[in-house]
């Protein structure tokens, strides 16, 4: 699962350093860890190519992200607390995330994400070789806040240590096509992300995992 990732200054300068024509909507982003039901500087697709909760088909011209504001975590109309995750492998199976899975996509950018051990000591999990990281996820408007929820699969090497699930992390280059490609959603949510660095409260020094 994901519970809370980090965002630094940095992140927004890579956001426009790594995707073409990105709109920084927001003049500045909510920087330290972002808890649930907190905002985050989410990206989705352009306003002006499509209507981002409209329920039609995905833009496929001139694809171009901007980055809005959003709450972490769908209400749970029967009980207390938030949904903050959803499982990649069965998200579209879900009737409460299978449209948003459809025609709301977006992407959560982070410098790293948390996650905590057997013996509660908390593990940062980074990319080594480049400052941000690029989390899958879907949103959905609720009275008058749009909100959304991180995708996550079974955990890879680097996480499966500390914990089973880990956030559906993109490349770089597929931050588009994730959201506008609809036929690259069914590949997008079984595919394995990469390896991650993980640095632990009481290490040092970084492991990577191979």
């Amino acid at each position: 699962m994901c519970g809370r990732f980090y965002v630094d200054e940095g992140t927004a300068r890579e956001i426009e350093r790594v995707i073409r024509g990105v709109d920084l909507r927001m003049q500045k982003m909510r920087t330290g860890d972002i808890y649930p039901s907190q905002s985050a500087g989410i990206l989705t697709c352009h306003s002006q190519q499509k209507n981002p909760l409209s329920a039609g088909p995905a833009a496929k011209n001139s694809p171009a992200l901007e980055l809005n504001e959003m709450h972490w975590g769908f209400p749970q109309y029967q009980k207390k607390g938030l949904l903050i995750n959803a499982r990649a492998e069965t998200a579209l199976e879900r009737k409460r995330f299978r449209e948003s899975v459809l025609h709301r996509r977006c992407v959560i950018p982070a410098r790293h994400f948390y996650e905590w051990d057997s013996d509660k000591n908390k593990v940062t999990f980074f990319r080594e070789d480049r400052p941000v990281l690029f989390m899958a996820g879907f949103y959905n408007r609720f009275q008058d806040e749009v909100r959304f929820i991180i995708l996550t699969t079974q955990a890879n090497a680097a996480v499966s240590p500390v914990h089973n699930r880990m956030p559906l992390v993109l490349e770089n280059g597929e931050l588009e096509d994730w959201v506008y490609d609809d036929k690259f959603t069914e590949y997008a949510l079984h595919k394995t992300p990469p390896e991650l660095w993980r640095e632990q409260e009481y290490e040092q020094q970084s492991l990577f995992f191979v």
